[in-house]
């Protein structure tokens, strides 16, 4: 019954750290260096606090002053702060280095998390994004008919004629030679000579106006 009002989770109690001690730990702006021994300080203030336990309390201050920012302003600061915010002692240049350490390793995991994330976030987006119509070439449109010819065969019995030059229009229906196949797709743009088609499957392909054919 004794922990049935305490906070459970790290990030509620550096909260109550907040509200309770309001000039000395700071969530952004104005954050300090804390006086060593700060969590002696705290221990004596929260006595008997049915909230936090002092385990609590120590995984708090290891996650703020983990932190990049105060890890930063250790580099930064001239003195330490105590619970009420009043200057103390000065910050010890050895203090200054492993802070600046601590901040390069750090960032330095970080940045081989992100590398070691990207390649499967690029590959996964190059599956999933459609192909900008001029990044499609010859081998492209290759690719993208043997796609389309499975998703829409689009050769039927009747005489396919070319398309009129007056109906090379955005957003008409056509079906577009790729390869020996005709495939169904619409006009997305038309720049003189090159004709932009969306095909059944998303893909964009660049073609001519003369690959073009009635429906």
């Amino acid at each position: 019954m004794e922990t049935t009002n305490k906070l459970k989770d790290i990030n509620e109690v550096l909260e109550f750290l907040y509200q309770e001690f309001p000039q000395c730990f700071k969530q952004k702006d104005g954050i300090k260096p804390l006086k060593v021994g700060i969590f002696k300080d705290i221990a004596e203030r929260i006595e008997g606090s049915e909230k936090v336990s002092k385990t609590q309390v120590r995984q708090a201050l290891r996650k703020y002053t983990s932190n990049w920012r105060y890890l930063e302003a250790v580099t930064k600061s001239e003195f330490r702060i105590d619970l009420d915010g009043n200057e103390g002692e000065k910050v010890e240049q050895e203090h200054i280095d492993h802070a600046q350490k601590a901040l390069e390793e750090s960032r330095a995991k970080m940045a081989k998390r992100k590398k070691q994330q990207r390649p499967r976030q690029d590959s996964d987006s190059k599956n999933f994004k459609k192909k900008p119509a001029h990044a499609n070439k010859g081998a492209d449109k290759n690719a993208s008919a043997s796609k389309a010819t499975k998703a829409a065969p689009a050769k039927r019995s009747g005489k396919i004629e070319p398309l009129p030059a007056t109906e090379v229009k955005v957003n008409n229906k056509v079906k577009v030679k790729l390869g020996q196949a005709l495939v169904n797709a619409v006009i997305t743009e038309v720049n003189k000579d090159d004709v932009h088609v969306e095909l059944v499957t998303g893909m964009q392909v660049k073609t001519k106006a003369d690959s073009l054919y009635t429906v």
